[in-house]
């Protein structure tokens, strides 16, 4: 049976193409034309549990998908379904992991995705984190307080057998695990293109080390982090201050040891990298700057975050900004599942879109048996034959496509960047206790970091230390990648020495800067006089201003927007803007079920400020609608049709707990 398998996988190989389509010359892929996207329909994720994968069933759920208006699948390798009841004892029988006959049957479904002009895309490992049970122990995730402990893997694809999760800050680690993976995923990536994937950081994070890492930490910082470690997460000086030293150099080994290689295997097995860096401790910018499709996730993060992935995008010229979509929507982790919503989905998308998202991928699909729609995962809403969305999921896709397509020409225009607080939420620590979850406790990842509300009307984006030393000073705007900003705009507590430096220097080249605040010099050992010239040698530009008031070089972009979330792409046609329904503003998690709920038009006058000309233009959203305007060289505005209406369940209100509520009539899902 392994001799005939193994003959199919040599078949396979020699009948798809050898070479994957839109690669540039030297083998990376394309980003900047987005040509690795067949369209802008949305993509799931595909659950396989493990157990027996059959090709029948393979061809069933993509015929689905495509007959759904589906674009694609994340395959995604999980547990078997009898880990859900801590089952240890049973073996569930299935194609063994990167086995020959495991890569034969991945290969099949890329080969019938590809037959149907689906795109398919594959998880780079099993479950969330990269490991599995050949991972040896000095390579596995290490912590500094104690030398005996490693991440266990537990609910893989290999489950019950126990692993370990690799040591993300070790390339060495990394490229071992790479290597057995990537090459038991080569005979499916022949063919059309496609993508390796990376999913949102599930590592341990406290007291996170690698060998090698105190050394480097004592030549860099001149001092031992051995003496602080104990209590390096206190809010007390001196650790807040060790503790910036130390997520520095975290980061550093993040992007270089992980994000990096990540990038480059992805490449060197003709694919292209998409990840998920939301969690990871490190300058988040910088990373999601290191893989070609930065991805974002909702609702477990909310849709503003988005912003600060898309900044990443147009800092680094690409195309594509896609995000996990709808999961955990009403929260964790089976809150009316299978009962969900069109119109509240709809909410969390238009949120997205006026965020910086145009790939919707959708979290997700259960892979299941063929005529069968039994099989659901527990975190997200359920696509599937079965369930309260199946009669709404062409139409709503449909929807989703037009709008990503719109959103994905030209190039994110912004008018003004803003200064991320790394330093800031590096030396915060942890976030206060009504704001942490199971599986997030630290200010490092950026989760409650907002744009200022006085910048609404500018359209404002995220910009980073990393990329204001690469950006430069053309007739006073500040170019980095895509953009072209105005202005730039800093209020932080903490601002690193290089980054206070560099700002001097690209004031004194004209650019306009609204400093907010003095910010003061992180890290243990400070150069207190250098920064402190540093900071008036700033302030004394005649370019730095303390208040955004008296910023009057710099014109707002689009005025009266205060109740809604827009974006925009700048295209040679014009501008195209997409303006979210107002109810889809600072949506938190989790969702209120039926919290879409809504009779009533809303009106608004803008006036687009842009080439010199004030556009006035009235904007009137319709209950459930959004909106999706053109303005052309010519400054005629033109609105494009994308209506969509969900069907609303009937709501009646309750009294509970002696207060009125409106909930959904059972009678009328």
């Amino acid at each position: 049976m392994k001799k005939q398998v193994l003959l199919a996988c040599i078949f396979l190989a020699f009948l798809l193409p050898s070479h994957p389509q839109n690669m540039e010359p030297g083998g990376k892929p394309d980003m900047k034309n987005s040509r690795i996207y067949r369209d802008s329909r949305p993509w799931t994720r595909w659950w396989w549990f493990a157990s027996v994968i059959d090709r029948a069933s393979v061809t069933d759920n993509l015929v689905w998908l495509k007959n759904n208006g589906f674009g694609g699948v994340e395959i995604a390798w999980v547990y078997p379904l009898n880990r859900m009841k801590k089952d240890t004892v049973n073996y569930t029988p299935r194609q063994e992991w990167l086995s020959p006959e495991w890569s034969a049957m991945v290969a099949a479904a890329k080969q019938s995705a590809d037959s149907l002009g689906l795109g398919c895309d594959f998880t780079f490992g099993s479950l969330w984190p990269f490991g599995d049970t050949k991972v040896p122990f000095s390579e596995a995730t290490m912590n500094m307080t104690d030398s005996t402990w490693r991440q266990d893997m537990t609910a893989s694809w290999e489950y019950p057998k126990k692993g370990y999760i690799i040591d993300h800050l070790n390339r060495k680690a990394f490229y071992n695990y790479a290597s057995r993976t990537g090459d038991a995923l080569k005979p499916a990536l022949k063919g059309s293109m496609s993508g390796l994937f990376c999913d949102s950081w599930e590592v341990e994070t406290k007291f996170l080390s690698t060998p090698g890492f105190t050394e480097k930490f004592q030549k860099r910082y001149s001092y031992s982090i051995s003496g602080y470690r104990d209590s390096l997460y206190s809010n007390k000086e001196p650790w807040r201050s060790v503790r910036y030293d130390y997520m520095k150099l975290l980061s550093e080994y993040v992007i270089e040891e992980f994000y990096k290689p990540f990038t480059q295997k992805s490449h060197e097995l003709g694919a292209y990298s998409r990840a998920q860096c939301a969690g990871a401790p490190c300058d988040i910018i910088s990373s999601y700057a290191a893989v070609d499709v930065p991805e974002t996730e909702a609702l477990l993060y909310e849709p503003a975050y988005a912003n600060i992935v898309a900044s990443a995008a147009g800092l680094t010229g690409k195309t594509v900004v896609s995000s996990e979509t709808f999961t955990c929507l009403y929260g964790w982790p089976r809150i009316h599942h299978s009962e969900e919503q069109t119109a509240d989905l709809k909410l969390v998308a238009d949120a997205l879109f006026a965020n910086g998202v145009n790939q919707v991928i959708w979290h997700g699909k259960p892979f299941n048996p063929a005529g069968q729609d039994t099989v659901k995962f527990y975190a997200s809403v359920h696509v599937g034959k079965s369930g309260s969305l199946a009669e709404e999921i062409p139409a709503f896709n449909k929807y989703m496509e037009k709008v990503s397509a719109y959103m994905k020409k030209g190039t994110i225009y912004s008018d003004v960047a803003v200064y991320l607080p790394n330093e800031d939420r590096w030396i915060a620590g942890e976030l206060p206790v009504e704001k942490q979850f199971i599986w997030a406790w630290g200010e490092y990842e950026h989760r409650y970091t907002y744009l200022p509300d006085e910048l609404k009307a500018f359209r404002p984006l995220w910009i980073n230390a990393d990329f204001l030393k690469k950006a430069t000073v053309r007739d006073g705007r500040l170019i980095a990648g895509d953009f072209s900003f105005s202005a730039l705009y800093v209020d932080v507590k903490y601002m690193d020495a290089d980054a206070l430096k560099r700002i001097g220097e690209l004031a004194e080249q004209g650019l306009p800067v609204c400093l907010k605040q003095d910010p003061a010099e992180p890290g243990l050992h400070k150069s207190k006089s250098r920064y402190q010239l540093l900071t008036e040698k700033l302030k004394r530009s005649g370019n730095v201003k303390a208040s955004w008031k008296e910023m009057v070089k710099v014109t707002s972009f689009i005025t009266g927007t205060e109740k809604f979330d827009y974006w925009c792409r700048k295209t040679e046609e014009g501008l195209y803007i997409f303006f979210a329904n107002p109810r889809s503003q600072h949506l938190t998690f989790p969702l209120e079920y039926g919290q879409s709920l809504n009779d009533k038009a809303e009106s608004y006058h803008i006036t687009i400020n842009y080439h010199g000309a004030a556009v006035p233009a009235d904007l009137q959203f319709n209950p459930y609608q959004s909106l999706l305007l053109k303005l052309d060289n010519q400054n005629k505005i033109s609105f494009i049709d994308i209506t969509f209406n969900p069907k609303i369940p009937v709501y009646k209100p309750r009294i509970k707990n002696g207060k009125e509520r409106w909930e959904v009539d059972p009678g009328s899902k």
